[in-house]
């Protein structure tokens, strides 16, 4: 690499970063419930993070799009090719409820420093650099995740758009409210011709950079996930009068079923197995439980074995409700392949942190991304920024500057070895 601007590169990179940590900070504050960060799918919160993003975008010469869909992009054209495909670097906008600072967005508004690092350099690409800020990716208001990358690779269909969050508004018209068109969700996808890759810089939301005392890893593949609703269905009855071998209690069902879940998960290497929530009906403590509703999220680096286990629970909750003269059903909510990385792509990351000066340590990714729904019809890569112990979907999700200055700067380096490969194929 040329190093003759080593120096100058370093101290603009550390100011850049502080910048991105100081933006995101600032960012939070466009929240639903104040004194929380929580911000979903089409939200008012959405709309102003909008108007903040887009102003720091045109600062820099970019122009920018809302699609059908709700994504923002801004777009800094390549000079020589106008036509150019597109380096596009993003992440997502949304939130969980009560979540954090950095969780997608920092990969958001490390773009836009990247953008600035293109700008302030004078550099000539060969290709353009877009920033995207997906729509939706946790799956909180509408109980389904990736709306907005589903739509970029293009699989987005009518029965999403017709589902409903809380309050019984449809994703059409959750769309039509923030002043999109939802008829023209096909035309938010890309051609694989209009894009050389997605590459989506994230917090690690996992221990394990910690724990190997390094800033940054590369991905190398995200694992499959399987989210399902179970449900026991019993009778309910007088706490005080229904002797114990009568009963059919629904939560006593779904607590040995819970115990078998978290057992699965840890006899296999590699799997995970929660349940994260449980709903009990009618729920008051003198009533035997008539029924009970749980939610279960299963993943692993390989579909087969994560398939398995899903079999094995939906096998064991069959059992325990016969044994316990109840119903049981096992309902996929949703539903996800195993996503590789791009090899070409991990390399290039790869490379660009031995340019940074960090060992590159390659890690499979326990969490969803967009990157999982882009790499479907993109060359996709992702790079994994340390956070502190590991807390992520909380407010106290903390990275600090030296790693967002060592993010920025494998992502400067990743587009000058992009640029070499492009005019020295």
């Amino acid at each position: 690499m040329d190093n003759a601007h080593h120096g100058t590169d370093h101290e603009l990179l550390a100011q850049l970063a502080h910048q991105a940590f100081a933006r995101c900070q600032e960012a939070a504050a466009n929240t639903e419930i104040p004194g929380q960060i929580t911000r979903t799918f089409c939200s008012p919160a959405i709309a102003q993070l909008h108007q903040q993003l887009i102003g720091w975008m045109q600062s820099l010469g970019m122009t920018c799009r809302v699609d059908g869909a709700g994504n923002l992009w801004g777009k800094l054209a390549s000079h020589p090719r106008p036509d150019a495909p597109s380096l596009i670097i993003g992440s997502h906008l949304d939130t969980v409820p009560n979540g954090g600072r950095y969780d997608g967005l920092l990969g958001v508004i490390l773009g836009l420093a990247l953008a600035e690092v293109v700008v302030r350099r004078r550099a000539t690409l060969p290709f353009a650099l877009e920033v995207v800020g997906f729509s939706e990716e946790e799956g909180v208001r509408f109980g389904t995740p990736f709306i907005g990358s589903l739509a970029v690779v293009g699989q987005c269909d009518d029965a999403l758009l017709q589902r409903t969050d809380a309050n019984g508004l449809t994703v059409r018209s959750a769309l039509q409210l923030f002043g999109c068109h939802p008829d023209e969700m096909n035309s938010a996808a890309l051609q694989p011709a209009r894009v050389i890759a997605y590459l989506e810089p994230h917090i690690e939301q996992g221990p394990v950079l910690q724990s190997a005392q390094l800033p940054l890893g590369v991905v190398t593949s995200i694992a499959g996930q399987t989210r399902a609703i179970a449900e026991f269905c019993g009778v309910a009855g007088h706490a005080g009068t229904v002797p114990m071998q009568l009963r059919r209690d629904a939560l006593a069902a779904a607590a040995e079923w819970i115990l078998a879940v978290e057992r699965i998960g840890q006899s296999t290497a590699g799997l995970v197995a929660t349940v994260g929530a449980i709903e009990v009906s009618p729920g008051a403590g003198n009533v035997i439980p008539g029924a009970a509703r749980a939610k279960l999220d299963v993943r692993h680096a390989e579909d087969s074995i994560r398939s398995t286990a899903v079999t094995q629970l939906r096998e064991l909750g069959n059992e325990i409700a016969a044994r316990r003269n109840t119903s049981f059903e096992l309902s996929i909510v949703h539903e996800h392949r195993a996503a590789p990385m791009n090899d070409a792509i991990a390399a290039l990351i790869e490379q660009s942190l031995a340019d940074t000066g960090i060992a590159p340590l390659r890690l499979v990714s326990g969490a969803g991304h967009d990157a999982a729904v882009m790499a479907r019809r993109f060359p996709t890569g992702m790079l994994f920024i340390r956070c502190q112990d590991g807390i992520s979907h909380h407010p106290d999700e903390t990275v600090t500057t030296d790693d967002i200055t060592a993010a920025l700067s494998t992502l400067w380096f990743f587009v000058q070895r992009l640029t070499s490969r492009q005019v020295n194929p």
